[in-house]
């Protein structure tokens, strides 16, 4: 029941900026780290820095305990090239030492070589380092253990958050029940990259709790000192909201398919059933689309702020227009020639179902005319029609022989309802001219 009330909170709970923006302004002074011991119980100091950190913290669990298995998903799901640009800090944050000891003693056994090989810690904090976790605010009428547990949490993600602060560039939470996509790393560089020259706080490779958030290292210490500072407010996924909007990420970045799952069915409170399962991810993530760079446009009747780049985005957007007429299109135009060998279109969302291409096709085309910004190709060739408001290519680069330079959706026949496109993809080739 507990986690029943947070989920349907998460969707309501308010927290009044200006009682605590004067408070994180003095936060510009946190950039220290927090002074505090760590023990090490697996592995030593790392050498040299990795590209990326993944976090869990990990406490006993009244029912079921998936550390093991969440550890052993990072590993195998990773190549060996990944391999070498990942650590893996695992934070057991029971009080309990015969709990510890018996942990330490499974992933010592189990992951010996990852360990040695200096890809694998396992810290602890110990408990004079801890604030007050008794008799404190019972915000959202929580009972005082769920206060509590959520409250040692953010604690626990803090004390993580600080000693992962200078590991690598990026920094990713996980929770201790998580499953990772295959080559989830590559798939995240992609994103990074993607987003180069753009300004964000926090990417999200999952829609569920504290699972799949993506920082950069550098904004670790401030997270660490924002959660030790309203630790007894509300939960840490609620936080994390507050964090990045404090520091000017308005809108959620959030990346599909998602490369992380929660597997555990028992929550790590009280051993309540936690079923929670995030529908947007996929084993295999390494398929990622390379959407490469490019124009967009459409002569359609964009509703609100829908606008044609949001179909071509890796985010969770789309392009929403109104009612289209026969002949209406939605243009690509791509910076460089390029050879693509996989295209998928999927419009409609699973809310609107009705709002999808009924009768259209997809064309890609060659030999562009026209100025920068009305630039267009002069040929089309026809790849296909859409299916139940779907379009998807494979082997494309033994199907057209020419370089491509533009792709477009083009609306067949009227329709009264009106259009969402979800999602472009396109995957090129290797060898695509550069």
């Amino acid at each position: 029941e507990g986690d029943k009330q947070l989920i349907r909170e998460t969707a309501t709970h308010q927290l009044n900026p200006e009682r605590y923006v004067h408070t994180f302004k003095d936060l510009s002074n946190f950039s220290g780290s927090i002074n505090i011991s760590y023990r090490y119980l697996a592995g030593t100091p790392l050498p040299r820095k990795r590209y990326l950190t993944i976090g869990l913290s990990s406490v006993k669990r009244k029912k079921g305990n998936y550390l093991l298995e969440t550890i052993k998903s990072i590993f195998e799901q990773s190549s060996y090239e990944e391999l070498k640009e990942i650590a893996v800090v695992v934070q057991l944050a029971d009080f309990d030492s015969a709990w510890r000891e018996g942990m330490v003693q499974d992933i010592s056994q189990k992951f010996a070589h990852h360990i040695i090989a200096g890809r694998l810690i396992v810290i602890h904090v110990p408990e004079e380092y801890y604030p007050v976790l008794d008799g404190l605010k019972r915000n959202y009428n929580d009972p005082e253990d769920r206060v509590k547990f959520r409250s040692k949490q953010n604690v626990d993600y803090a004390f993580l958050l600080n000693f992962c602060a200078n590991l690598s560039d990026y920094y990713v939470m996980l929770e201790d029940d998580v499953r990772c996509s295959k080559n989830f790393l590559t798939a995240v560089k992609k994103v990074i990259t993607s987003r180069e020259g753009s300004y964000w706080v926090t990417l999200e490779f999952s829609k569920l709790g504290y699972i799949g958030k993506l920082y950069h290292s550098h904004d670790l210490p401030r997270l660490a000192h924002f959660l030790l500072m309203f630790y007894q407010e509300m939960p840490c996924d609620w936080l994390l909201i507050h964090f990045r909007g404090l520091l000017a990420q308005k809108e959620v970045i959030r990346f599909k398919p998602s490369l992380f799952q929660h597997m555990g069915y028992y929550s790590s409170y009280k051993g309540a059933e936690n079923k929670l399962k995030d529908d947007d991810f996929e084993e295999e993530s390494f398929d990622i689309p390379d959407n490469p760079p490019a124009n967009l446009h459409t002569n359609m009747n964009v509703f609100e702020n829908y606008e044609a780049s949001k179909a071509y985005s890796s985010i969770d957007e789309y392009f929403w227009g109104k009612a289209p007429s026969t002949g209406d299109f939605y243009g690509i135009v791509f910076e460089k020639p390029i050879k693509i060998t996989k295209i998928k279109v999927v419009t409609g969302t699973e809310d609107r179902q009705n709002d999808i291409l009924q009768h259209g096709a997809l064309e890609v085309g060659e030999k562009i005319v026209g100025s920068k910004k009305g630039r267009q190709c002069t040929t089309y060739l026809r790849l296909g029609e859409f299916k139940n408001g779907n379009f998807e290519i494979t082997d494309l680069e033994h199907k057209v022989l020419f370089d491509i330079n533009c792709m477009r959706i083009l609306v067949t026949k009227s329709q009264k309802e009106w259009l969402i496109i979800r999602s472009i993809s396109v995957w090129t080739s290797q060898t695509s001219i550069q």
